[in-house]
């Protein structure tokens, strides 16, 4: 089965991935403005985590006509007979309505060679939606991957990008954005504690600098889950240290982290899994340090040596 997604089109736009000062997410953000209100096809470029769903969604929202409905269409691992069924069934129950809305297809650099046909195929012509009697499907796809690279390798067909390539976003790794980490990190601080119902956690001036300097291969999407375990844990220091962690075992060639040999990452990836390891077993036991020991199998006081180590966790019952 296609994984796809319809939502209503009075659906709020998950803005909080366009937030931005500099002068990258200002510059894609204008020209967001130019394109929304038109009929052009629009193809977003980028990283995975850098906030291409958000995109799609907001032009969506910000479209000429008022379109019904947003169907997300991932395009990882569909076959050619499942992406004419859905494809069929949107198109079929729309026809002969003022608007259709608009179809997101996610991960376009995924479909095969035979999908790519059939999809070219069956895809309404561009001048459908350009008459106020005619349905309008607002056509936004989404790739990882530069298209050019592969329709020259053969590997994607030069009309079906050139059909899908109205217009092209191309938004930038989080690494090149660094002057919206502030910005971010106290929305999605203030967000999770609202959702958590959570004391809000404020972070220091070294912390903000820590994490200046990490990569952040996951994007935004890396920064919200970490911002996430802050608020689970209520804890920074443990939360920074598995970032730490996560930056020594991520470390690509090349990289100036010091002390970076094979025994390092080694022993950073241990600690990481042994405290996940004995945070979830107290999670299990609501925290009883005893039975906690029990299930990982190890004493009591080689539990409380590790915990010790590990620092002051949240939600543990002292004494």
């Amino acid at each position: 089965m296609v994984p796809i997604e319809t939502r209503a089109a009075d659906d709020s736009a998950t803005t909080e991935f366009v937030f931005g000062l500099g002068p990258a997410m200002l510059t894609i953000n204008a020209m967001v403005d130019d394109v929304a209100p038109t009929d052009i096809p629009v193809l977003i470029l980028g990283e995975s985590g850098t906030g291409k769903d958000a995109y799609a969604r907001l032009i969506h929202q910000l479209s000429r006509k008022a379109l019904p409905q947003f169907s997300k269409l991932n395009c990882s691992g569909v076959s050619s007979s499942d992406l004419l069924k859905h494809l069929t069934e949107l198109l079929g129950a729309v026809a002969g309505k003022a608007s259709a809305g608009t179809l997101y297809l996610d991960n376009i650099q995924d479909l095969d060679l035979d999908c790519q046909r059939s999809l070219l195929s069956h895809l309404p012509d561009d001048k459908i939606g350009m008459d106020e009697d005619r349905f309008s499907l607002r056509l936004i796809s989404s790739a990882t991957r530069n298209l050019e690279a592969d329709v020259e390798a053969g590997r994607f067909r030069r009309e079906l990008y050139f059909r899908l390539n109205g217009a092209s976003l191309r938004l930038p790794s989080f690494r090149e954005r660094r002057e919206d980490l502030a910005l971010f990190m106290d929305h999605f601080l203030k967000k999770h504690s609202a959702l958590l119902n959570k004391n809000f956690v404020t972070l220091s001036g070294k912390s903000m600098q820590i994490l200046s300097d990490y990569r952040w291969p996951g994007n935004i999407r890396e920064l919200e889950n970490f911002a996430r375990k802050i608020i689970v844990f209520g804890d920074v220091q443990m939360t920074l240290n598995d970032l730490q962690a996560a930056r020594i075992v991520n470390q690509k060639p090349g990289d100036s982290v010091g002390a970076s040999s094979l025994k390092v990452a080694s022993r950073a990836a241990s600690k990481l899994a042994e405290r996940e390891l004995i945070i979830q077993a107290l999670e299990r036991t609501r925290w009883n340090r005893k039975r906690a020991a029990h299930d990982l199998q190890i004493s009591y006081k080689s539990l409380l040596h590790k915990i010790k180590q590990i620092g002051p966790l949240n939600g543990e019952r002292q004494g």
